[in-house]
């Protein structure tokens, strides 16, 4: 009996080391701090999916709907040139009928019907039209056709709205026709560039019809 409770006596204490070591690894351990850590690295990426998530909701208007406005007009684009720039002309409304939304191009030596007068023609090919590419050439400036053409679409839409796209290609600055200082124009320096720009701000004029004719409805 004495010798079993001086045993007890002399039994060694846990070390600090060794208490501190387990009181770590318990709370390493706890469910609740590991979950409390992972809720805490992965709110950032929570928040940052449910943004994208909401961004990715807002959607363009359907251009191509069959209640789209788009097809009140024969034509998405009438292109304005000169004889001389027919080539490079031929070149864009290729790109622009061939993108997924099939832009509607007017092209004069192909649209125009034989036998009718060109000022008919070309009346009817602005008013018939969405948006006028105006390809400011050195021969778009000496050919009175295009300046009757551009003035047209001017008295047709006199408020830079989009449908006047100017496109400047081997013209100065200072060569800009003054009838359309108030409006910016595309400077073609690449064409592959260029064609962009003009695909891009044709859609984003029947875009914008598509949005006021949904408004005007609700």
């Amino acid at each position: 009996m004495a010798g079993w409770f001086r045993r007890l006596l002399h039994k060694p204490k846990p070390s600090l080391v060794e208490s501190s070591l387990k009181s770590s690894q318990s709370a390493s351990s706890s469910p609740s701090s590991s979950s409390s850590a992972k809720s805490t690295s992965s709110s950032p990426d929570v928040s940052l999916a449910t943004s994208s998530i909401s961004l990715s909701s807002v959607s363009a208007p359907d251009i191509s709907a069959s209640d789209s406005p788009r097809w009140d007009k024969s034509y998405d684009v009438c292109i304005c040139h000169s004889e001389g720039d027919v080539e490079l002309v031929e070149e864009l409304v290729s790109y622009l009928e061939g993108q997924p939304e099939s832009f509607r191009c007017f092209l004069q030596l192909r649209d125009a019907v034989a036998g009718s007068a060109v000022v008919t023609e070309l009346c009817d090919a602005v008013q018939n039209s969405h948006c006028w590419v105006m390809l400011i050439t050195p021969g778009f400036l000496q050919d009175p056709w295009c300046k009757y053409q551009m003035h047209q679409a001017l008295a047709e839409a006199p408020m830079a709205n989009g449908r006047t796209i100017p496109v400047l290609k081997d013209v100065d600055r200072k060569d800009y026709p003054r009838e359309l200082r108030n409006i910016y124009y595309i400077y073609m320096a690449l064409k592959e560039k260029s064609f962009r720009q003009i695909r891009d701000t044709v859609m984003r004029y029947l875009q914008e019809l598509c949005r006021s004719s949904t408004k005007r409805m609700d």
